[in-house]
């Protein structure tokens, strides 16, 4: 039996409903009606439940989500998606800063940072934050200092908490070799398409024909796969963003953001508007806001010319500064400042967000990021390893702090050997040409895109 993974109205209804009471409408009348039918809660980590649903509940959890996307939001105001409107809520909307220039070697530890963050996170994705935890102590790799390691790690711990079931084999520190396929170094390659096939001026159409010629449905999830699947039903953005998309508010659209400030040193403007055009292909409002907030951030980083709070502020001025992300970044970045002990903000940031927002959405997991730059001051060792020590989606947020971590760190040789040598200058891809490619050729690639009119 194929059960497609986080496609099924069975499936979504569940978190439609939790994401229509974080984005300001009232779903308790369609809920009840839910639960009155017989109508289970959305998988906690998996994209499907074991097993489908009667055709009856099928057909009604797919109506019930069309009339929640009619109800009502009194949040409309301060988290618009519209691009002009955002804008109009950011009073101190960046213009240019710092030398509109980077280096492929910038732009190469940019790569390698990312790459390795994300190879960290891997092993421990899905699992909870005391999991990872007692998984690092019991090899003596608390706080965490490199990859985790099943050596010497007890059986029964491993038998209560197992590593991530596709990433074992190839992302533990006995068993790397070169940097395996994830998604997210899959979206910046396809981004890197993107700039290469239509420049600057791309469209959000053009996101979407790029993702159709070039990226295997099989490698999508959450957000992306039900654009994916609204595509192929000749839906057109931004619609494909919003219709049965429950996971609109998640993580994806931040995970594609890093090529948009890559190839905006020195313009977290432009670099933001990149970003809203790719995001409103799969995202609206806080989904949207933390790939802009990403998007500003690196480009400010690319050009070496600020630190990491400054690019952090940077970030921030795209982002309406009422909206839900804007309030936990800021609250983040408070509390990474307050604290020396990093366990002590995870543990704060978990018990305001845990409650509210699903392990993948964007905005506890945008906060950890932020806070995890501003506690390590964004020394690029120190900011993987808090990004990847708070849990929620590990390797994602692994992945955008060693980014930002590494255009700070400037030169693929400032980064410690530990983290570069696995990865032995290899990245596995299904996308296009890519795969086994270096990532020197892909710095060369990318600061290309940079020096484009």
């Amino acid at each position: 039996m194929l059960r497609l993974t986080w496609v099924q109205p069975e499936d979504l209804i569940g978190h439609e409903l939790r994401q229509a009471a974080q984005d300001g409408r009232e779903p308790k009348a369609v809920a009840a009606r839910w639960r009155a039918a017989g109508g289970s809660d959305a998988p906690v980590t998996a994209g499907a439940s074991p097993t489908p649903a009667s055709r009856y509940l099928r057909r009604l959890a797919a109506d019930l989500m069309d009339e929640l996307a009619d109800l009502p939001s009194h949040l409309v105001d301060d988290e618009p998606t519209d691009l002009e409107r955002i804008k109009a809520a950011c009073p101190d909307w960046p213009g240019p800063v710092g030398t509109p220039a980077t280096t492929p070697h910038r732009l190469e530890a940019a790569w390698l940072g990312r790459a390795a963050g994300c190879l960290l996170g891997k092993p421990v994705e899905k699992l909870p934050l005391d999991a990872i935890r007692r998984l690092a102590r019991s090899t003596g790799n608390w706080p965490l200092t490199t990859y985790f390691t099943a050596r010497g790690v007890p059986a029964e711990l491993l038998v209560q908490h197992p590593w991530n079931r596709r990433s074992v084999a190839t992302s533990l520190a006995e068993n790397i070799d070169g940097m395996p396929e994830d998604d997210d170094l899959d979206y910046p390659l396809i981004n890197l398409v993107l700039l290469q096939r239509h420049g600057r001026t791309f469209t959000t159409t053009d996101v979407a024909r790029t993702w159709l010629d070039e990226l295997p449905a099989g490698r999508t999830f959450t957000a992306e796969r039900v654009a994916y699947r609204n595509l192929l039903t000749g839906l057109e953005p931004p619609h494909t963003a919003r219709h049965r998309n429950p996971f609109r508010e998640w993580i994806g659209a931040l995970i594609r953001a890093d090529v948009h400030g890559w190839t905006n040193p020195g313009d977290p403007a432009a670099a933001a508007e990149q970003a809203h055009r790719d995001a409103t292909l799969t995202h609206t409002a806080n989904g949207v806001f933390a790939a802009m907030f990403a998007a500003a951030t690196i480009a400010t980083a690319a050009t070496g010319d600020h630190d990491i709070h400054t690019c952090l502020r940077t970030g921030l001025t795209v982002v309406p500064p009422r909206s839900r992300l804007a309030r936990a970044v800021r609250e983040a970045v408070r509390l990474a400042h307050e604290h020396e002990d990093f366990d002590t903000v995870v543990d704060a940031l978990h018990a305001t967000h845990a409650a509210t927002y699903h392990w993948v959405h964007a905005v506890p997991n945008t906060a950890l990021i932020a806070a995890a730059l501003t506690h390590a001051h964004g020394d690029f060792a120190g900011s993987v390893c808090r990004a990847v020590s708070g849990g929620l989606d590990t390797d994602s947020n692994g992945a955008t702090a060693g980014s930002v971590a590494g255009l700070l760190a400037g030169h693929p040789a400032a980064l410690p050997d530990r983290w570069t040598a696995p990865l032995k200058n290899r990245l596995a891809t299904s996308v296009g040409d890519f795969n086994g490619i270096g990532f020197d050729t892909l710095a060369h690639l990318t600061h290309r895109e940079t020096r484009r009119p």
